[in-house]
């Protein structure tokens, strides 16, 4: 039996009294039509509703108001006009009962899944904070990313993005394109041992590689060689090793400068703020053929940071080095500059504290300072000298 409620000219109806009826008897294209009514909330418009049906089907959406009146699943509140009780507003009772049978997630549930998931995350998981930016149900799909992430690095592990697909889901391509851009928007991947591709040094040269096969002369390359860690790490001694190394961020110049070095003088694409794998590359041919270097990127706060990275290398081997083309004087002859921003002006506070900053960088954060503009590498041309005869030391 159908209660009514009747206040003035509205009146409200739903049925008296037992739990609402199931679902199995409905037609598909109702579940459908219920579905989209149901995610649209607990209490809504009549209108509305009508309208979700889309044209033509208004007489379905009817049928289906009816019937979940009759079934116990709604209240409906109606309007008299025109001498007639129209519907105007519908809330949807036992409404967690009604999205478990039409397969819609809970949102309570969600949440108390990802709450209890939550605290079982690694507390160092660089993921966690970015985690809760999201909507519960994907921060359940992509918990498990994060903590994939933790053993990858915990196991000092590197790869492709294949490589970690296979490691935190079991196939290769088990993470999605959404899933590898948000992960990419919040870590620097290379950062974790992470690439794309296949990760690859590039050098040019005239030293040779000995392996166990025989010598390979980098000399050979037209420009540069790509070389990967694994090749690197099978190199067992280095012939004719160069008297200095220039390392260039801007891939453009660095093709530049590789094509017109100096014979004594090794040339190497420094691809940004360098990752472990680059690190560990370099790190290997540096013990092989220990020379000083010259470390060139754009004349701006991050390429500072990044040269400063760099360079630890060397200041680990007890090697010296020296910015190049990233002072003052660099900046100031580009033809173009880009503006200063706050990050850019919270990163120079930043550097002017870091101790025993080479000469080159001081001048640089000072000009930069005073034009409020930083600039790019590839308008430098860095004309890089020989190795014996630049002048190169530590700061």
């Amino acid at each position: 039996m159908i209660r009514e409620e009747a206040l003035a000219r509205k009146r409200r109806r739903r049925l008296a009294e037992g739990e609402a009826r199931g679902l199995d008897a409905l037609p598909d294209d109702w579940l459908q039509l219920l579905k989209r009514w149901v995610r649209r909330g607990g209490d809504s418009r009549w209108d509305t509703l009508k309208k979700d049906a889309g044209t033509g089907r208004h007489a379905l959406a009817d049928k289906l108001l009816e019937w979940l009146l009759a079934n116990g699943w709604i209240a409906l509140e109606e309007k008299f006009e025109l001498a007639a009780w129209w519907p105007a507003r519908v809330q949807f009772r036992e409404l967690d009962r009604l999205r478990d049978v039409l397969g819609i997630d809970n949102a309570a549930t969600l949440n108390a899944q990802w709450h209890a998931l939550r605290a079982s995350l690694p507390a160092e998981s660089p993921l966690t904070d970015a985690l809760d930016r999201l909507p519960p149900k994907t921060a359940l799909a992509r918990a498990g990313l994060a903590q994939a992430l933790s053993g990858w690095q915990a196991e000092g592990r590197t790869g492709t993005q294949r490589d970690f697909a296979l490691y935190a889901r079991g196939t290769t391509k088990a993470v999605t394109p959404a899933e590898w851009a948000w992960l990419a928007a919040e870590i620097d991947l290379a950062e974790y041992g992470i690439e794309r591709h296949t990760p690859t040094l590039l050098l040019a040269s005239s030293m040779a590689l000995q392996f166990d096969a025989g010598a390979w002369p980098l000399a050979a390359a037209a420009d540069f060689a790509a070389l990967t860690p694994a090749t690197l790490a099978r190199v067992q001694r280095i012939i004719q090793a160069p008297l200095g190394w220039l390392l260039v961020e801007n891939r453009t110049s660095f093709e530049r400068e590789a094509r017109s070095r100096a014979a004594d003088t090794a040339v190497v694409w420094l691809p940004g703020h360098p990752p472990t794998w680059w690190r560990d590359a370099m790190r290997r041919l540096l013990t092989l053929a220990p020379a000083p270097a010259r470390i060139a990127c754009d004349p701006d706060p991050a390429g500072i940071e990044i040269a400063l990275a760099a360079s630890r290398l060397w200041d680990e081997a007890g090697l010296a080095w020296a910015p190049w083309k990233m002072d003052g004087e660099a900046l100031a002859t580009l033809a173009t500059r880009q503006p200063l921003n706050d990050w850019d002006r919270s990163r120079i506070e930043s550097l002017r504290k870091q101790p025993r900053l080479p000469t080159a960088f001081l001048s640089l954060l000072a000009e930069m300072e005073a034009r409020g503009e930083k600039g790019e590498q590839e308008g430098l041309p860095l004309a890089q000298p020989s190795a014996t005869t630049a002048s190169t030391s530590s700061p």
